[in-house]
């Protein structure tokens, strides 16, 4: 879904932005019983955050689901996508497999894995299916990548126009985020800006929403800065978080959401 939240189209010289969708399925009765849960995701006016945030007019979503059409007349391009991982790579193959070249909707190829973990699952999935992988950072002696390099890498070598952060678990250094500014866009396991900075990661953000009592969770889609967590917010999904529920219970039902709004319509 952040691939289309944004999308802006041009019809005979007229131009519209997609129809808010956040959170997809839930009505407005039930959204707004779920709001008072979530710390700081209203504003003084009462409105959500990503009512804002996804209309950003020249985020990397828009230009991604921007049907254009090339000056020859025909269909633009794909999008290239470096994406990073430190994990299974789940979010990977859901992007993966959403971009038009595997018979998808989203007109993007993935041209590039990165993760710091050189044996996670994600680049072992990404090598079997010919997708070229980074290595950034290196542990202390071994093999990988400076910042300066892995921005000439996405992109001198792999041309990528856009970054997604898809389960990578490492701070991004200031040099991409200034290469791939309003271009770089991260999945958090949670409903920012609560359960977000630094150490909010993985089983640790889930562990924090259990201890704190908090009643729902969910992934955020947001763009990348110098800071943690601290982009605008493009889009987020809800999910209860029950009394009886474990921290592991509360993964499995984020993760399936954050396939939802990482690579679906």
């Amino acid at each position: 879904e952040f691939l289309h939240s944004t999308a802006q189209r041009t019809t005979n010289g007229t131009t519209s932005t997609a129809s808010p969708f956040w959170p997809i399925g839930m009505s407005p009765a039930a959204l707004a019983s779920a709001l008072p849960c979530i710390s700081g995701v209203g504003s003084a006016r009462g409105q959500t955050r990503t009512t804002h945030a996804r209309r950003h007019p020249r985020s990397a979503l828009a230009s991604m689901t921007d049907p254009a059409v090339s000056t020859s007349g025909g269909s633009a391009k794909p999008a290239k996508v470096a994406v990073f991982v430190s994990g299974g790579g789940s979010n990977l193959r859901a992007i993966h497999a959403a971009t038009v070249g595997q018979g998808g909707f989203v007109n993007a190829e993935v041209v590039a894995v990165v993760s710091n973990l050189p044996n996670c699952g994600g680049v072992v999935w990404a090598a079997e299916n010919d997708i070229p992988t980074l290595v950034y950072p290196p542990k202390k002696g071994e093999e990988g990548l400076t910042p300066a390099e892995l921005v000439e890498q996405l992109k001198g070598v792999h041309a990528a126009d856009y970054v997604l952060l898809a389960g990578y678990l490492r701070l991004i250094p200031a040099e991409l985020c200034r290469a791939y500014a309003d271009a770089m866009l991260n999945i958090h396991p949670a409903l920012l800006p609560a359960f977000g900075g630094k150490g909010m990661h993985g089983h640790y953000v889930h562990e924090a929403v259990v201890a704190s009592g908090a009643r729902c969770s969910g992934p955020t889609v947001h763009f990348v800065n110098e800071e943690f967590d601290k982009g605008k917010i493009v889009a987020q999904r809800v999910v209860p978080v029950l009394p009886d529920d474990s921290a592991d219970d509360v993964a499995a039902k984020v993760l399936q959401e954050e396939h939802k709004v990482g690579a679906s319509r």
